[in-house]
C-alpha cells in the first residue's frame, strides 16, 4: 500500500508543497482526480487536508472578486426593485407572480435534488455517496437561499414581511394561513433548516480533523474557530454512535420533506384556480 511521506502543509517551506508517494510521484487532485482504493485513511486525510492548508492561489482571489462583483450587481438590482416596487418585474393586475414563481419553483427543485440524493443514498448505505454528498448538500443550501429571494421581494413591502410569521405585533395581526404564500414560507424554511443541519452534522468529523492539524501546527486562532464548530469532537466510540444516530434521523426527515415541500409549492398553482385566492 502506498503511503504519504509529507507532513502537513504548515510544516512545509512556503506551505505549498504537495504530498507525494514514496517514489516521489505527485499525489494531488489535479494529477489524480480520483482517490483510488490503494490509499489508507491517513493518506486520504493528507490529500484532502492539503488543499485546505496550502497557500491560497492568486486565481482564487480573481474568481472571488468576480463573484463579489456579481453579488454587488444583485444588490443594486434588489435595491432598485425595492425602491420602485415589483412592477419593474412586469407584475400588475391580473399578473400577480410572473417570472418570480417560475424562478422560485426552479430553485426549489434544484435544492430538492441535492439533499434527496445525499439522504436516500445514505439510507440505502451506498458508500460511493461520499464522493458527491458534500457538494450536493451545499448545492441545496445555496438553491434554497436563491429560492427565498423571489417570494421575499415579490411581496413589495419587504420591511413588513415579518407579518407572514406568527409573531406578536402592535397591530394584533395574525398570519393568513389560507394564503399559499405563507405555506411556502413554512415549507421552505423547515426544509432549509433540516438541510442545513444535515450538511453541518456531516461536517463535524472533518472540522475536528482540520482543527487538530491546525493545533499541531501552532495555528491557534484557526484551531479555536474550527474547535467551536467541531463541538468538542474527539472521535471516540460514543461520539461516533451519537453521530450515526443523529445523521440517520436527519436523513429520515429530509427524504419525506422533499415530497411534502414540493407538494406545497405545487399548491401555488392548484389553488390559484379557486375564486378569492389570497395571494
Amino acid at each position: 500500500m502506498a503511503t504519504v511521506t509529507s507532513k502537513t502543509a504548515y510544516d512545509r517551506p512556503g506551505g505549498d508543497g504537495a504530498p507525494t508517494y514514496p517514489d516521489g510521484a505527485p499525489l494531488t487532485l489535479e494529477d489524480a482526480p480520483l482517490v483510488r482504493g490503494n490509499l489508507s485513511f491517513h493518506d486520504v486525510t493528507e490529500l484532502v487536508s492539503y488543499h485546505t492548508e496550502k497557500k491560497t492561489p492568486g486565481w482564487w482571489f480573481l474568481a472571488f472578486g468576480a463573484a463579489l462583483t456579481g453579488l454587488g450587481i444583485l444588490g443594486l438590482s434588489v435595491a432598485y426593485l425595492v425602491w420602485n416596487g415589483p412592477g419593474v418585474w412586469g407584475l400588475t393586475n391580473p399578473v400577480f407572480w410572473g417570472w418570480a414563481i417560475v424562478n422560485f419553483v426552479f430553485w426549489v427543485g434544484i435544492g430538492h435534488a441535492g439533499t434527496l440524493i445525499s439522504a436516500v443514498l445514505f439510507l440505502f448505505r451506498q458508500k460511493w455517496r461520499t464522493s458527491i454528498n458534500r457538494a450536493a448538500e451545499a448545492m441545496t443550501l445555496f438553491a434554497v437561499a436563491c429560492a427565498l429571494l423571489f417570494p421575499t421581494f415579490h411581496v413589495g413591502r419587504v420591511w413588513v414581511i415579518f407579518y407572514t410569521l406568527p409573531l406578536p405585533n402592535q397591530m394584533a395581526m395574525w398570519p393568513n394561513f389560507k394564503s399559499p404564500l405563507l405555506w411556502d414560507v413554512f415549507a421552505v424554511s423547515i426544509y432549509g433548516t433540516v438541510s442545513l443541519l444535515f450538511w453541518y452534522v456531516g461536517l463535524i468529523p472533518d472540522l475536528a480533523t482540520i482543527r487538530d492539524r491546525a493545533a499541531r501546527a501552532g495555528r491557534t486562532l484557526r484551531a479555536k474557530i474550527l474547535g467551536f464548530f467541531a463541538l468538542g469532537w474527539t472521535g471516540s466510540n460514543r461520539h461516533w454512535c451519537h453521530y450515526e444516530r443523529a445523521y440517520l434521523i436527519l436523513a429520515g426527515l429530509a427524504t419525506p420533506l422533499v415530497l411534502s415541500v414540493h407538494s406545497v409549492v405545487s399548491f401555488d398553482f392548484a389553488v390559484s384556480l379557486i375564486p378569492g385566492w389570497h395571494t
